[in-house]
């Protein structure tokens, strides 16, 4: 049989651990050759499989099709997470079919797994859980990682870029690990009186830009103040003790206070004077409210509260008609709500065999992600001893005087931050638990309890944020929801539907793909 060698790594750095393209080369090799097949393509790439543009995966899919219009061929890789780290790319559900439909074969040399048209059900899950747990790793380590920078907004401690009036400080002159922050000796004080002069209110914007200018006040960069760089800076609270994140909110740092609260309060009183808003009361919470959209026009649909001449209240939706196409027409939420409520009750009839069975089979993969593990704790290593060297190297031209002091320091920061998160992430590998089995357990009692957890609610907003994690992509289809299940809810489900006989599975589609693009049936 014809085969096609595929090898991958997602980063340079990566390319340079055990798990390196030429290493993957020769695993594959050395499997064709015990198998007898031919090789006929090579492709050894760097590429994310998180992307969502993947060339070179396409430029694959291109030459296996080509070649399996004539005669059968075999995609051979190294392990499962070489194919792909995401459970949602629709190129996988494409590829699935091909094995299936007996035009190729998939190969998995290290993980000893082979996709094709006869596989058993017990291989076809493997082969799901296998996708599913490649995601799930490398998701836990992010998510390792996000805690570790939370730890350190939990000490005080800014990671992000420097304010105009301080300056970053190396606390370790060899490692140059450990920052500091400092004030800046020539801009702190004209910080501080840019926050006085803005507070008698007897300043605009635009004349405290230009007084602060006369006074000598710079950027970082050395660039002159923009309007607008002056107003970013009245309005941070990080001046005053307060530092701000976007995506986590607000926490005292542990840095030196160029002004007090008390001035900082008396500058964002001047702000709100010359800006005000205007207040918008909340309407009504809904259960439904914001998830749907109507199939014909894309309006939102709203709901609404009815009153009855009983005084009896009831809850109706329709669509907005804001571009006039539709005919408003009225559905009861109790009619949308039963094809969830029917979803609630199939998850109820999950045994605890069913729960064994899955933490079963999950132990058979933990294996293939521990020699990922280990492979990214050398691949860490590699990339840190990488870092340092070039650290020397940069070190050495700054010194023969070849480059300038600021691309120096801007090129040291940059090496500084990229071993803070390599040190971050080797201490999440070297502590990870692989809790694998406890993660599985947990999804399934959370589904078999979900109707319970459902009811139970009497937050409306709770009830709605349930929905959004169970239900994707929900559509108003006549006077009918109809729906998909979010992963991992809907592995399980059918996981449930098989292990009870209560739905037909085809025997040539895995229990994770129901359609050609991977999207699970709609339930309606």
């Amino acid at each position: 049989m014809k085969a096609i060698s595929v090898s991958r790594v997602s980063t340079d750095e990566q390319g340079d651990a055990g798990n390196s393209l030429p290493a993957q080369d020769e695993r594959i090799r050395n499997y064709c050759k015990r198998k007898s097949f031919q090789i006929v393509e090579v492709f050894s790439f760097e590429e994310s499989a998180y992307k969502e543009k993947r060339d070179e995966f396409d430029n694959l899919l291109e030459c296996a099709k080509k070649i399996a219009a004539k005669e059968k061929v075999a995609l051979c890789f190294d392990k499962v997470d070489r194919l792909s780290r995401s459970i949602f790319d629709k190129r996988i559900g494409a590829i699935y079919e091909m094995a299936l439909n007996d035009k190729i074969e998939l190969h998995f040399v290290s993980d000893g797994q082979v996709v094709d048209s006869h596989m058993s059900a017990a291989e076809k899950f493997q082969f799901g859980i296998s996708l599913g747990l490649a995601k799930y790793y490398s998701d836990a380590i992010s998510d390792n990682v996000k805690r570790a920078f939370e730890q350190k907004r939990r000490n005080g401690e800014w990671l992000g870029p420097v304010r105009i009036g301080y300056l970053n400080v190396s606390l370790d002159k060899e490692k140059r690990l450990r920052k500091d922050i400092i004030i800046d000796p020539q801009r702190g004080h004209l910080i501080k009186k840019l926050f006085e002069l803005y507070a008698t209110d007897q300043y605009s914007m635009e004349t405290l830009k230009i007084k602060m200018t006369r006074l000598g006040l710079r950027t970082t960069k050395e660039k002159p103040l923009y309007k607008s760089t002056v107003e970013k800076i009245l309005k941070d609270s990080f001046y005053c003790g307060i530092a701000v994140s976007k995506k986590y909110g607000s926490y005292t740092h542990k840095y030196p206070r160029l002004i007090t609260r008390e001035l900082f309060d008396k500058c964002q009183a001047v702000l709100s004077s010359r800006h005000r808003m205007v207040y918008k009361a909340r309407s009504r919470d809904f259960i439904l409210k914001g998830l749907l959209k109507c199939p014909n026009c894309g309006c939102a649909i709203s709901p609404q509260m009815k009153t009855k001449p009983s005084g009896k209240q009831f809850i109706y939706y329709s669509c907005t008609n804001a571009k006039n196409i539709c005919k408003r027409v009225y559905i009861p939420e109790k009619n949308l709500m039963e094809p969830v409520y029917k979803v609630l009750e199939q998850f109820e009839t999950i045994s605890e065999d069913v729960q064994d069975d899955l933490v079963a089979e999950l132990r058979k993969c933990t294996e293939a992600e521990l020699t990922f593990h280990k492979a990214q704790i050398e691949r860490i290593r590699l990339e840190t001893d990488n870092v340092k060297a070039k650290q020397n190297r940069l070190l050495d031209t700054y010194l023969e005087q070849r480059i300038a002091k600021e691309i120096f320091d801007r090129k040291h920061k940059e090496c500084d931050e990229h071993m803070q998160r390599l040190e971050i992430e080797m201490s999440e590998h070297r502590k990870a638990d692989y809790d694998y089995q406890t993660t599985v357990a947990t999804i399934l009692s959370v589904a078999r309890r979900a109707k319970d957890i459902f009811e139970k609610s009497s937050d409306i907003a709770g009830k709605r944020a349930f929905l959004s994690m169970l239900l994707q992509n929900p559509v108003l289809e006549g006077k009918n929801l109809s729906f998909t299940l979010q992963k991992p809810f809907s592995l399980v489900l059918e996981l449930a539907e098989t292990q009870n006989k209560t739905a037909a599975i085809s025997g040539d589609r895995p229990l994770w793909l129901r359609e050609r693009d991977s999207d699970p049936r709609p339930i309606g």
